[in-house]
């Protein structure tokens, strides 16, 4: 590990690649949403400090916003950490073997938030089980949260809302940032930034990562690595070419490789443990062998934005923003083997133009290709050759449309935006006739402020994504269920959103701008890629199936949430947050059921405390998460497993209301930082109430009779894919920030 901490430093300064645009030196959006951040080759560093987790009350759409402070509050070793702060935002795992991390905004699974990499739609397709562990937290500058329906200009895959990354400028005034941190369970993760500003027209900034563990753990004794064992690095460069007469051309490149080894684990020596699975090895020996995965990514991405004023004030310009991506994911599950390729390209074309102080126009064309290749092989069992589900070939998926966009603002009281998509899109498969479709999409964000204290937002509008059913729940893959239905359908998923936002501001304590901001968001699918566990047709599967499919199909979540945040006295400030969502689907031979595996509510207090100058600053995050319904079979699993004695007694999943619910559970979090010259210095604890799903794996022993016998992972009731709670227990970590700022000639 010490090798790989110095030849990351190496790689980066010999990296010479082709990073960011806009048209006058703000980010190209025409909902506000962002376009406070702007670029500047040079400016005057200000000292303050800056709230964790704050609700932005100039923006027109309801947008929270996690800042450099609030990203140092925790460990944040990549970007799913960086949401423990928020209810708005809750985190998981897919499965208790891959490590890959999943989101929930709104009720609704990651997949249907738009990731955006500075206005860029990244994390589609095969990145986006692990593309949340593939951003360092210590890379980004900021992260805004909008709920709701977005601005068309990025496309409408949104659903639930748009996910916004803000990565360190090339323009920052700091040449180098350094930091290190460890934790208990061996955990490592370095990462360096350097800023330069070559001369007045080009800047540059260099970002390099590489994290793993050198040790695996088994907190719960299941025989099973809490979490896989992993190494992973990654590079990025990005640039920048800004004129005096606003011409702006970002560009940038970053490359990943990530390798990871999970399932159940063996010794190696008297205190070493490592993944026991090999995929030549399990299927040679029948399944005899240890049970796991092996999953190795790799991919390379690249972008550029041109951006091109027409006219001296900037209120007419052009910009052309192209992005390309490769993703190659090389992944076994026991007998199971899923070898994929995906190449995808976006392009956005826009002309913008402003009437007036009131009155703004966006116009466009744009087009998104995903050309997948995928070799998918699953056998369950050994009793004969038969594969329960296999497909071979390439896929296409294609969108093309164009858009405009009108934003009217009456000072700072009213604004209101309408826009409108139209959009071709263009399924094929090898061999099989391709079909079209033409959709529109309407969207509209109002933001009024009747006086200066109130601020009211609403939106509405539709979404459109493509369904990746086994990508998009590569949970199912740590599993022996048998598939059933069409798991390699892309079906177009159609989606209504519309919701509101009141927020009040009020002195209190130290602060002016305290506030209380009340939110109500509803989603309803008119078609949705369904995968049910519940069946009760088919025992021990997955069916896929579309919404549509199902007589009176109905899918919607409908979300509320209360936010208070305060600072009583001067460098003290206090966030509560709390949300509750009503998530309901229909399954076939089920009917209308609430949606499986989301939590009903979730309540977040963060605490911070600084001393003057900053010296030291003391962060507390506590959270109650509430229960999900959970699959039956987990309940009559886990029922098997308290009978196992009374030392397992847990009790932790209990019927209630006709369905069967995990318990809710408390999280506690505390850091303390202390602050020299350029070096920080931290110290702190995850999960300190210690609570864990205690069964993360279920399935029938191979010897009935002996209690310590493993899983028998050739039955089709083996699973390793529901998880609803935290998997590790308490975690310390210990950490360095160094920072070397630009010093004035």
């Amino acid at each position: 590990m010490k090798k790989i901490l110095l030849i990351v430093p190496a790689i980066l300064l010999s990296l010479n690649a082709l990073a960011q645009v806009d048209v006058n030196g703000n980010q190209i959006d025409t909902t506000d949403i962002y376009k406070d951040r702007a670029d500047s080759l040079s400016g005057t560093v200000f000292t303050a400090r800056q709230n964790g987790t704050y609700i932005s009350k100039f923006k027109d759409a309801r947008v929270e916003t996690i800042s450099a402070a609030g990203l140092c509050k925790m460990a944040c070793c990549n970007l799913a950490e960086s949401f423990e702060n928020s209810a708005s935002v809750t985190v998981g795992y897919s499965d208790a073997v891959t490590g890959a991390r999943q989101i929930r905004l709104l009720g609704l699974s990651g997949t249907y938030t738009q990731m955006l990499d500075e206005n860029r739609p990244v994390m589609r397709g095969l990145s986006a089980p692990f593309g949340l562990s593939y951003v360092p937290g210590q890379w980004l500058e900021s992260i805004q949260i909008a709920k709701g329906a977005a601005s068309v200009i990025n496309g409408v895959e949104s659903m639930t809302g748009q996910i916004n990354m803000e990565h360190r400028k090339p323009t920052d005034e700091k040449p180098l940032f350094l930091n290190f941190s460890i934790m208990d369970d061996t955990k490592m993760d370095f990462n360096i930034a350097s800023s330069l500003q070559i001369d007045e027209n080009w800047s540059t900034v260099l970002l390099g990562h590489v994290s793993g563990n050198a040790m695996g753990m088994d907190g719960n004794r299941d025989g099973f690595l809490d979490d896989p064992m992993q190494l992973q690095f990654n590079i990025s460069n990005r640039w920048l070419y800004y004129t005096p007469d606003g011409i702006q051309v970002r560009f940038g490149v970053r490359a990943i490789r990530d390798s990871r080894r999970g399932g159940e684990c063996v010794m190696k020596g008297k205190n070493y443990m490592t993944a026991g699975y090999d995929p030549d090895e399990f299927e040679s020996s029948m399944g005899a062998t240890p049970w796991g995965s092996r999953i190795l990514n790799q991919s390379i991405d690249g972008y550029l934005k041109i951006g091109y004023p027409l006219d001296e004030d900037g209120c007419n310009s052009i910009a052309l923003v192209m992005d390309y991506n490769y993703q190659n994911m090389n992944s076994h599950f026991g007998s199971t083997r899923y070898l994929a390729g995906q190449h995808s390209g976006w392009a956005n074309l826009l002309y913008q133009f402003e009437a007036g102080e009131s009155h703004k126009f966006t116009v466009g064309a744009s087009t998104m290709l995903d050309f997948y290749n995928e070799d998918f092989f699953r056998k369950i069992g050994f009793s004969g050759l038969i594969p329960d589900a296999v497909f071979n070939g390439r896929t296409t998926l294609a969108t093309a449309g164009l858009f405009g966009e009108y934003t009217y603002k009456y000072e700072d009281k009213l604004s209101l935006i309408t826009g409108l998509r139209g959009e071709w899109y263009k399924p094929a498969v090898e061999g099989i006739k391709p079909i079209k479709n033409f959709r529109i999409s309407p969207r509209m964000t109002l933001r009024y402020t009747p006086v200066e204290q109130i601020v009211l937002r609403a939106n509405a509008g539709r979404g459109l994504r493509y369904s990746n059913p086994i990508i998009d729940n590569i949970g199912v893959l740590s599993t022996s269920r048998v598939f059933q239905g069409n798991f390699d359908d892309h079906i177009l998923e159609d989606s209504w959103i519309f919701g509101g936002n009141a927020t009040f501001y009020f002195p209190l304590g130290a602060s002016d701008n305290a506030y209380v901001s009340v939110d109500y968001f509803r989603t309803q699918f008119v078609e949705q890629a369904v995968v049910d566990y519940e069946n009760p047709a088919h025992t021990n599967s997955i069916d896929f199936y579309s919404l549509s499919s199902i007589s009176n199909g109905r899918s919607f979540t409908d979300t509320y949430q209360l936010d208070f945040s305060c600072e009583p006295v001067e460098r003290f400030t206090v966030t509560l947050t709390g949300r509750y969502s009503n998530a309901k689907m229909t399954l076939a031979n089920r009917g209308l059921v609430e949606k499986p595996m989301t939590s009903r509510y979730k309540a977040v207090l963060n605490l911070q405390y600084a001393l003057p100058l900053n010296k030291w600053i003391f962060d507390f995050t506590a959270s109650l998460n509430g229960s999900s319904r959970v699959y039956e079979f987990m309940y009559n699993s886990q029922e098997a497993f308290n009978a196992a004695g009374p030392a397992k007694e847990i009790h932790q999943i209990k019927p209630h209301h006709g369905g069967f619910y995990s318990t809710p559970y408390p999280l506690l979090y505390a850091q303390v930082t202390k602050r020299f010259k350029g070096v920080d210095l931290y110290i702190g604890g995850e999960n300190l109430t210690n609570f864990r799903q205690k069964q993360l794996v279920s399935g029938t022993k191979v010897d009935l009779s002996d209690p310590n016998s493993r899983l028998n992972p050739n039955l089709a009731d083996f699973d390793a894919s529901c998880v609803w709670g935290p998997i590790m227990g308490i975690k310390v970590y210990a950490g360095v920030r160094f920072t070397l700022w630009k010093t004035e000639k």
